[in-house]
């Protein structure tokens, strides 16, 4: 009977934890999670981070360490008829043997309410270890009822040193690894390997393993085979740094694109400009959001700013793309670089709640026009003082809100930037106001 093929990286699963690559700061000793391992003292859990960080991996081996029983479940192809399966296998195991099974669940957003919903009961009561995985935030993927039950675990990417230790083993180990093929891998290649994995460890191994089939015999007889860099350069070229469009990451690139912006730091701006473009983001997305943060985090203190964002959109439609990429870079810099306010933004939410809220007030009569005589006869626009014909072309004590909301604020320029001088404007026009109104009493 013929083998299965296996691949590296599934061959290369570690069998114990100080052979795990990474996570030190859950598997370092006197961690809770290494704590609860080596003591036996498992509970449900959910580990969230990006592929190729070893969620699978860390739950086999917590299974191995408690002598439990490991089930698995992929949510992209159960449904609520394999849950009840896994359900009645562990229940069956913990009848036999009185030790608790661990259900692994792979991709566990992909299951909706009611499937999540159907692992509940089965947690409260012990009839399984559940060890949840994904790559989606669970805050937003899964039920409340759930999150409540498990502890999660956040699971980080894979630093290069550590991607390489694992190139490294794999390189050796003649029992699970390429050890038997002779390879003459120099630790540049293996640096690349690495370097381009953009901390997925099985990423980094399906490479290894790929460049060892296209591995050419060494120069000297008896020397195995050389893995050489141009294979490596070839593979490397399928590398794209995650971002996944309209995803976890998708947001949290693009909210460090605005903060860096609000934070007049255009090196991070620029930086993680680049990072969405590189990841796939559609460049138009890009122009929306950044003329929105010409008017939020810029607003009146620069107005120039959104003219040259329009510009710069415009721009990348003319020229497409590349080229017209450098036109939204300039325009994101331009927008880090520019004195901040959030002043119009503020104004705008604040008048906006007030409208939601105040109903249907009336508009004052004297700011109604009069275009007919029965309006006029009605007192359509009496008392209404046309600014032009006043001094400076502001009418001083007139209000122009609902008798209600006379008096309130929205607009507070800050003090930068052109700002500054809308600021002292409105302060002097105040005082006149105030002026006014006093000489009225």
């Amino acid at each position: 009977m013929t083998t299965p093929f296996q691949p590296l990286a599934d061959r290369m699963r570690p069998e114990t934890l100080d052979d795990y690559a990474g996570q030190s700061h859950l598997l370092a000793q006197g961690k809770p999670l290494r704590a609860a391992i080596d003591q036996d003292r498992l509970h449900s859990m959910l580990f969230w981070g990006p592929p190729g960080t070893g969620k699978t991996t860390l739950a086999r081996l917590i299974a191995h360490y408690s002598g439990a029983s490991f089930q698995t479940l992929s949510a992209v192809l159960s449904g609520v008829k394999d849950i009840r399966l896994a359900v009645e296998h562990a229940r069956q195991h913990y009848n036999m043997t009185q030790h608790a099974s661990v259900l692994f669940v792979d991709e566990v957003h992909r299951f909706n309410k009611a499937q999540q919903d159907a692992f509940l009961p089965h947690i409260e009561d012990g009839t399984f270890i559940f060890i949840g995985a994904t790559t989606e935030n669970p805050s937003f993927e899964l039920n409340n009822a759930l999150l409540s039950r498990v502890r999660t675990y956040v699971l980080r990417s894979l630093t290069v040193d550590e991607i390489k230790a694992v190139l490294q083993r794999a390189v050796v180990d003649e029992e699970h690894g390429l050890g038997k093929l002779s390879l003459q891998v120099s630790e540049l290649i293996i640096e690349k390997i690495a370097s381009a994995a953009d901390g997925d460890a099985r990423r980094a191994l399906n490479w290894l393993e790929i460049a060892a089939d296209l591995a050419e015999p060494a120069t000297t007889e008896g020397d195995g085979a050389v893995i050489s860099e141009s294979v490596i350069q070839e593979l490397a070229q399928e590398k794209s740094n995650r971002f996944d469009n309209k995803g976890d990451l998708f947001y949290e690139q693009a909210s460090a694109l605005h903060k860096s912006v609000r934070g007049s730091n255009p090196d991070g701006a620029l930086y993680w400009f680049c990072r969405m473009l590189d990841g796939g983001c559609d460049p138009h997305y890009l122009a929306r959001r950044i003329v929105r943060m010409a008017s939020e985090e810029v607003g009146n203190a620069d107005p120039r700013a959104l003219s040259l964002c329009l510009d710069a959109w415009t721009s990348y439609d003319r020229l497409g793309s590349p080229e017209g990429e450098l036109a939204l870079a300039q325009a994101v810099l331009y927008l880090a670089v520019a004195p901040k306010s959030n002043a119009a933004y503020v104004a705008y939410n604040q008048a906006r709640d007030a409208a939601a809220r105040s109903g249907s007030l009336d508009v004052p009569m004297h700011l109604r026009n009069a275009p007919t005589k029965l309006m006029q006869g009605m007192g359509f626009g009496d008392g209404y003082r046309y600014a032009h014909n006043e001094a400076d072309a502001y009418a001083a004590g007139e209000t122009y809100l609902p008798d209600a909301l006379i008096g309130q604020r929205y607009y507070e320029p800050v003090e930068r930037g052109l700002e500054i001088k809308i600021r002292q404007k409105l302060e002097a026009l105040r005082a006149r106001d105030q002026a006014e109104t006093q000489k009225k009493r």
